[in-house]
């Protein structure tokens, strides 16, 4: 039977190899010339968006306005190019233009979708944030700053006493972002400033905040570099500019430089100081995303302080593998490549003469491809993959020719199904009507009837029996089954489906146990529902059996199958319990699991107050603020809470005494380390810890700067990350 399988997968690959020589694979493709892109136009202007495709005529073109067809009027109509215009642009609530555009082009072959273009009409929204009134002591920094939502990004200038302040000088600095830095702040710099946006569609002035600058002591006292303005993490586009601000005061004044976590150089040719210390980063690629530091140091000393900052590069997809088109004899298997790259990772769709295609028995879609079992002659059109992300979408296509046989099989008729056994179904049919003689073998094809995108299994068998075992089915389950007879030169349609169920047999393990308690005298049992494959049928019912470790009589349970866990109550503190389950179907119980064991807390735990639960947020490279909350039921008779800290490999501190009431601390001074924090809370009996040693909870945080942190819990459980 093997050889005979090897032999006829040879002949069937013959015939598509001839299919594909005969010259049937020549075939005038459809492809656009031109495509529409994003554009930006002001309200009322008129607008232009391309579509040309090239192909055997005629070809019909038609548009679409987020998926759904484009009615012309005379406002918005095709011109003779296929070009959509649209004569005045709306901008109305109940009527707007603004939206995603596609062509489609369609000729005898299929039809095929353009990329998408977004159209956006220029807006400049009010000012979200107002530059504020400062005083500053002279020689030190001052920094104004105004934030305004615009399409098209505006053009951000400040004015002083109304007067339009160069971009930059030698102590000035006019940042993209909307930020007015001044370094070595004199006298003649007070006054009023304000700040002005402007783009394509309006132009808007903030209010005006006044600087006020007071003498400076004689002589000036010294101070350790202070960053005023740290960089903020990013998420820039490729090929666009990222802007990381650094302003730093200190006596003397501080040096700026930048460097990367990972130690890599900054690229030198593509980025540039801006000021005294900002990096500004032109023609973004993916190398340059990271984490940066911006470190202020004073001139001839160790004094340093630091901040970081994130970039994070997206890209728009891009293909690295294409779809190939190809030639298909009818009943055979055509399958679809396509790979994209891009950040975030590209969702892959698959159309067919530009609408979605779906999922179902003959077609699967895994991933990046497309396979097409069973090829009927409505498969024959044009096939194309969208890969998409946030920033944009590209697509690439395929034919696929369906090639037809007059001289085909008619389909096996009168196919039946029998369960054999939990595994097995016996499948039987008869011979096709027509041209049976020239059958020179069968598909069988079956997948489970339950479920979305279940795969398609085939096995092709000999022309000299009608009937077939299939032995590897999974226990319990509906299965779909077809035949498809095979001559030399083509195939048979489809066959009648026919749905068929295993038998149910027993589990094949148990689920496993997790096991708390919430008090001396219970334990909280847990478990997962047994997979499909591995309960084999439907769970009917469990069966709990548990025993203390010195007592050799086991107590039993039997719940119901629609449970997942169970509370045992009336235990004896402080004691080692062991528990196992077993489930069942209609056939009967499976094997149980191993013994589990889990000991219940002592008595006196319940008297102590469980730890709080930490948050920490970094506010610089030396500062840090802890909040907490307590568990439910572990404020009573709370007296304070104990606070410690140690940087790694130092001896721990005195603990800090905090008050019932508070809920947060600031902790301050910190040196660019590892900080080991951990709290208690604290009531009369905090004093009897020692004899309860082994109860004892508390709470490790381990954080290095910019890391997350995970909290550690002392009895081997893991906290969810913060």
């Amino acid at each position: 039977m093997a050889s005979f399988k090897t032999d006829l997968y040879q002949q069937l690959l013959f015939f598509a190899v001839f299919l594909s020589v005969s010259g049937v694979t020549s075939f005038s493709e459809l492809f656009f010339i031109k495509e529409p892109h994003d554009v930006t136009v002001m309200r009322r202007d008129a607008v232009v968006l391309d579509c040309q495709a090239h192909g055997e005529a005629p070809i019909g073109i038609r548009w679409l306005k987020n998926g759904a067809r484009i009615t012309e009027s005379e406002r918005v109509y095709l011109l003779a190019n296929s070009s959509l215009f649209i004569s005045e642009v709306e901008s109305r609530k109940d009527k707007s233009d603004e939206g995603f555009y596609q062509c489609l082009a369609q000729n005898k072959y299929g039809s095929i979708l353009s990329q998408r273009a977004r159209l956006t009409i220029a807006s400049l929204s009010t000012f979200t944030q107002q530059p504020a009134s400062i005083t500053v002591m002279e020689g030190s920094v001052a920094r104004f700053a105004c934030k305004i939502m615009a399409t098209p990004p505006p053009i951000i200038t400040w004015e002083f006493n109304r007067v339009t302040l160069p971009l930059a000088t030698e102590r000035i600095t006019v940042l993209p972002s909307g930020v007015l830095q001044i370094q070595g702040v004199e006298r003649t710099d007070a006054g009023s400033y304000r700040c002005v946006a402007t783009n394509i569609a309006s132009r808007r002035r903030s209010s005006e905040a006044v600087l006020t600058v007071i003498a400076a002591p004689t002589p000036r006292v010294p101070q350790r570099p202070r960053i005023l303005a740290g960089p903020q993490n990013l998420t820039v586009s490729l090929h666009s500019t990222a802007l990381l601000e650094c302003m730093a005061t200190g006596n003397p004044r501080p040096l700026i430089s930048w460097s990367r976590a990972d130690h890599k150089s900054i690229d030198v040719h593509k980025t540039k100081v801006l000021g005294n210390g900002n990096l500004l980063i032109s023609d973004v690629k993916p190398q340059h995303a990271g984490i940066y530091f911006c470190r202020a140091t004073t001139p001839g000393t160790r004094n340093y302080t630091i901040a970081a900052a994130n970039i994070t590069v997206i890209a728009p997809p891009s293909l690295v593998e294409w779809p190939e088109s190809v030639t298909r004899p009818r009943a055979g298997t055509a399958r679809f490549v396509c790979v994209a790259e891009g950040f975030p990772t590209p969702q892959i769709t698959w159309l067919k003469n530009g609408e979605p295609v779906h999922s179902n028995g003959r077609i699967k879609m895994y991933n990046s491809k497309l396979v097409i079992n069973q090829i009927i002659p409505e498969d024959d059109g044009i096939y194309q993959c969208q890969a998409e992300n946030e920033q944009g979408s590209v697509l690439a296509m395929a034919r696929l020719i369906v090639v037809m046989s007059d001289n085909r099989p008619s389909a096996p008729r009168n196919v039946r199904a029998d369960t054999v056994s939990s595994s097995a179904i016996l499948l039987a049919w008869d011979r096709p009507m027509y041209n049976s003689d020239k059958v020179i073998a069968y598909s069988v094809h079956y997948m489970k009837a339950e479920g979305l995108n279940n795969e398609e299994y085939q096995i092709v068998i000999g022309n000299d029996t009608t009937r077939y075992i299939i032995d590897d089915l999974e226990a319990g389950r509906n299965y779909t089954f077809y035949i498809v007879a095979y001559m030399p030169m083509g195939a048979s349609r489809m066959s009648d489906h026919v749905i068929q169920r295993t038998l149910e047999d027993v589990p094949l393990r148990a689920p496993e146990l997790s096991l708390t308690s919430r008090s001396p005298s219970d334990i909280q049992v847990s478990w997962q529902p047994l997979s499909h494959k591995m309960s084999r049928g439907r769970v009917s019912a469990y069966r709990l059996s548990y025993r203390t470790s010195t007592d050799g009589a086991v107590t039993q349970l039997e719940l119901s199958g629609h449970k997942t866990h169970h509370l045992l109550e009336g235990l004896q503190p402080d004691s080692t319990y062991l528990l196992r389950i077993a489930a069942a179907t209609s056939v009967g119980w499976g094997e149980p699991s191993a013994w589990t064991s889990h000991r219940t807390p002592k008595a006196s735990s319940t008297k102590v107050p469980l730890a709080p639960e930490l948050q920490l947020e970094s506010l610089n490279c030396t500062t840090v603020v802890l909040r907490w909350h307590l568990p439910a039921g572990s404020s009573t008779g709370l007296q304070g809470y104990k606070l410690s800290y140690h940087e790694e490999s130092e001896p721990e501190g005195q603990p800090t005494q905090i008050p019932p009431h508070q809920r947060q601390h600031t902790i301050g001074g910190l040196g660019h380390s590892r900080l080991w924090p951990q709290m208690l809370s604290h009531n009369a009996l905090l004093d009897q810890w020692p004899s309860v040693a082994g109860e004892r909870e508390y709470y490790k945080f381990w954080r290095h700067r910019w890391d997350v942190y995970r909290v550690v819990h002392l009895l081997d459980q893991q906290s969810p990350i913060l």
